[in-house]
């Protein structure tokens, strides 16, 4: 058993730990008790750093972008392009080109959903997610295949919540045009093997599509060296605004797809009887996009890359296990996803204690946690569940926080006996 003396010698807490003061919505009470935030892997808070350079663009700068030639304009357009520069540099896109912004991980999925997979497929292929995917990585495929009368087809998963890589290579044929897989699972916490996955794909010419809106936050990520196609992330994850994010694409493949929407930046020339469509990435960014929570995403780069992401993962795994270890002695304790390789999500069930009573009466401690399928209902279907509680951590979670978790389900473990 780990001690919170012992865990605190296990990283460098102190730089770590110190970052709890830069995220203001952390400090005030609910229901009349310190905020317990265990809800990241939904909404992460966001740093004082990040609200400010989203109050200044508005107090300040608020301007549509692009082709104003006024003061207001221009800083506006260099503060959203600006944004988009440090976002390439992040994931180490190539091409600044490759940067798309979007409304989140879903309208990116979408995007490549729509767009290239009704390019590309046909009757005779076939898509491949997995069971664990996120809703959003699943219905948006399901319509491409309705649309196209391509194949949806699933990896299993094990016991563990860890994917069946050996049936995975059995069901990659050469019919398999788009693998579409999370790289970090919402719903069990689950880390993938992403370069497994996507040069195993490319072997039979498949095209890759990631969703990172759970891994961004937690691993440091390089979509050169991961050799992915498609990579989808969004802000509020990663302790950012709500509103926006990215989809990376290589370069030639964005250059290959059709327009996801018309209108605004997404044109260069409209005449009733043809249009020409604006250079990669206007090409999908049509009408004014947001610009505001373009400007907050840069501001949240500039902070994760003031963090050593070695000490924050170091951390973050050893408040996953102080919180395993205390949640395994509690009477009726169950974990749903118990696989090797996880990101800082304990997705749990409690006895026969239903998991949104749960949720209800740690809110009543002023303890946030989320409870329910977590869009993932395939999950819920594999461990033959309808719910689960989901406490998530993040690198402003410290001991105190997770000893009042499990204080507060020792409480409600009274209160339904």
């Amino acid at each position: 058993m780990t001690s919170a003396a012992e865990l605190l010698n296990l990283s460098n807490l102190k730089d770590i730990s110190s970052l709890r003061n830069d995220f203001p919505a952390l400090h005030q009470n609910v229901n009349g008790k310190p905020l317990v935030y265990l809800d990241s892997a939904a909404s992460a808070q966001r740093p004082q750093s990040v609200i400010d350079a989203m109050v200044t663009q508005d107090e300040q700068n608020h301007s549509n972008v692009h082709r104003g030639v006024h003061q207001l304009s221009q800083r506006s357009t260099e503060a959203y392009e600006g944004s988009r520069e440090k976002v390439r540099a992040f994931i180490n896109a190539q091409y600044h080109e490759e940067i798309v912004f979007t409304r989140g991980t879903t309208e990116s999925i979408n995007l490549v959903a729509s767009s290239l997979g009704e390019k590309i497929l046909t009757p005779d292929d076939e898509v491949l997610v997995t069971w664990m995917e996120h809703h959003s990585n699943i219905v948006p495929w399901q319509l491409a295949c309705e649309k196209t009368g391509a194949k949806l087809r699933a990896v299993p998963i094990n016991s563990n919540g860890e994917l069946d890589l050996n049936e995975y290579t059995r069901l990659l044929t050469d019919k398999t045009k788009i693998v579409a897989v999370g790289h970090v699972s919402n719903a069990l916490g689950t880390i993938n093997p992403i370069e497994h996955i996507i040069s195993t794909a490319h072997k039979v010419g498949a095209l890759v599509v990631v969703d990172g809106a759970q891994s961004v936050p937690h691993i440091k990520i390089d979509v050169q060296a991961m050799d992915c196609d498609f990579y989808a992330f969004s802000g509020h994850k990663m302790y950012g605004p709500s509103g926006i994010g990215v989809l990376y694409g290589k370069k030639a493949l964005l250059n290959d797809m059709p327009p996801y929407q018309g209108g605004g930046e997404m044109i260069l020339t409209v005449s009733f009887e043809k249009t020409t469509y604006n250079e990669l990435p206007c090409k999908f960014e049509a009408g004014t996009p947001n610009i505001t929570g373009a400007v907050g995403l840069g501001a949240t780069v500039d902070y994760l890359n003031s963090i050593d992401f070695d000490a924050l993962s170091r951390y973050e795994a050893d408040l996953l296990n102080y919180a395993t270890e205390k949640f395994l002695e509690l009477p009726g304790s169950r974990i749903i996803g118990t696989a090797n390789k996880k990101a800082s999500v304990l997705s749990f069930m409690l006895g026969d204690i239903h998991a949104h009573d749960l949720g209800t009466i740690l809110d009543q401690d002023g303890i946030a946690i989320r409870t329910g399928h977590h869009c993932a209902m395939p999950v819920m279907d594999h461990f033959g569940i309808p719910a689960t509680g989901r406490a998530s951590f993040a690198l402003y979670n410290n001991i105190e926080d997770i000893d009042r978790f499990i204080l507060g389900l020792k409480e409600s473990m009274e209160l339904f006996k």
